[in-house]
């Protein structure tokens, strides 16, 4: 069973909850999303798998979860990295922020997402019980798709990506 971290608004833990309770009840938990690029300065998306218990078969950022108790968020980040895309790389902790979506299957994501950026070039090996799907994508491309098909993509990446192409964007500038 998968615990989830819970916290307040200041990101302060106030106890452990199993991962599905805490999106039935839509409680705040701590998260992370992981947002790798490579040097054409491309964003690695996956496509979740279809058996996902929420938003399977939507497109995402490189990859996402939840820290265990007692674990870094950087350590969490490189974890998920290898357990759902195959590969591991340095990532760097960018910013924070708190949302709250209605999911399906009567679902609500309520986190505090720390949101973490790499590089990385070659072709990832992905889990296939986590990953249907990967592409590597042009972020102009990818904001007129946003626009044009947003029901492609998960509720929290339409929500991070803005602010993660202007703080990339700004480090190639």
């Amino acid at each position: 069973m998968e615990h989830v971290i819970l916290v307040d608004e200041q990101d302060n833990p106030i106890g452990l909850m199993e991962k599905i309770e805490a999106h039935e009840k839509g409680l705040l938990h701590r998260a992370f999303s992981v947002f790798i690029f490579n040097d054409d300065n491309e964003l690695l998306l996956q496509q979740r798998a279809y058996s996902k218990y929420h938003s399977g078969g939507l497109w995402t950022n490189t990859c996402c979860s939840h820290p265990r108790d007692k674990e870094g968020i950087v350590d969490a980040g490189k974890r998920r990295l290898v357990e759902e895309m195959g590969f591991s790389c340095d990532i760097d902790w960018v910013f924070s922020f708190i949302y709250k979506a209605e999911l399906d299957n009567e679902l609500t994501e309520h986190e505090l997402d720390h949101v973490l950026v790499g590089n990385y070039n070659q072709p990832p090996k992905p889990n296939p019980d986590e990953v249907e799907s990967w592409k590597f994508v042009d972020l102009k491309w990818l904001e007129q798709d946003l626009l044009e098909n947003p029901d492609n993509y998960t509720v929290w990446f339409q929500k991070i990506f803005e602010r993660v192409k202007s703080h990339f964007l700004s480090k190639v500038a």
